[in-house]
């Protein structure tokens, strides 16, 4: 049986690695996020490669366009029984005068987006009895730091909705776990030094080697350790684990 995974915010960055590398594992795969010609050309590589990807816009903000996009998947693929919910916005601001605007935006992307689309999904796997529900969280999910409120908001409530679905579904053979990886070396972090650089004059290499040496590794995380453990946790040999948090960090968080 041919299984069927949905990774979001799967444009570029990690989500582009990991629908890359469940494709080599002969699943199809569709490929969302908003801008279509990043999905495009992940699919179109994948299945230049001699898999089977398809690429579906969807606003995984924004119910409709989920309900949407959902209904896509299952016409071309069938239904879904791998979900990699990747997408995901970063951000930073002092707690005083915080922009409400930046909060909600944060909250919507990185923590509602994960209900909403879990919520499409979850059915076709009770129905299947049988599924894997993945999570990018972060390591904010389990330690705070300053200027990152509504980010390390968002991020333990992704693990806090993690553990509450892994119970739910557990009588499913549904798992539901997260990976937590520190900063990797995607746009996203690109972004980071970027306005690292802007506020405080810091040179971009400089942010950069500052990001780096927060790991004991003193580097940054790649895409393809945070896809390895995605393709560990698909396995069935895997079902055994479900409800956790797995570090991807080099050390920066030893709990």
């Amino acid at each position: 049986m041919m299984r069927v995974a949905w990774v979001t915010g799967a444009g570029k960055g990690i989500g582009a690695v990991i629908a890359r590398e469940i494709a080599k594992r002969e699943i199809r795969v569709a490929v969302s996020a908003r801008t279509v010609a990043d999905i495009e050309n992940v699919a179109n590589e994948i299945c230049d490669n001699g898999g089977k990807a398809f690429p579906v816009v969807c606003d995984v903000t924004q119910p409709d366009s989920i309900t949407n996009a959902v209904t896509q998947i299952q016409e071309k693929f069938g239904a879904i029984t791998i979900l990699v919910n990747n997408a995901g916005v970063g951000g930073s601001h002092k707690f005083i005068g915080h922009d409400d605007a930046l909060w909600h935006k944060i909250l919507d992307t990185n923590l509602n987006s994960v209900y909403y689309v879990t919520k499409a999904v979850a059915p076709m796997m009770v129905q299947e009895n049988w599924g894997r529900i993945i999570n990018i969280a972060s390591v904010s999910s389990k330690v705070g730091s300053k200027y990152t409120a509504a980010y390390t908001a968002s991020k333990h409530g992704v693990l806090g909705l993690t553990r509450a679905l892994a119970a739910e579904f557990i009588s499913n053979n549904i798992t539901v776990n997260a990976i937590c990886p520190a900063y990797v070396d995607t746009p996203m972090t690109d972004a980071t030094i970027a306005n690292m650089h802007k506020r405080t004059k810091m040179s971009e290499a400089d942010a950069r080697a500052y990001l780096e040496k927060l790991s004991p590794q003193n580097r940054l995380i790649t895409s393809e350790e945070v896809a390895h453990v995605a393709l560990m946790l698909i396995d069935e040999n895997a079902r055994g684990i479900t409800g956790q948090a797995i570090n991807v960090d080099g050390g920066m968080v030893m709990f």
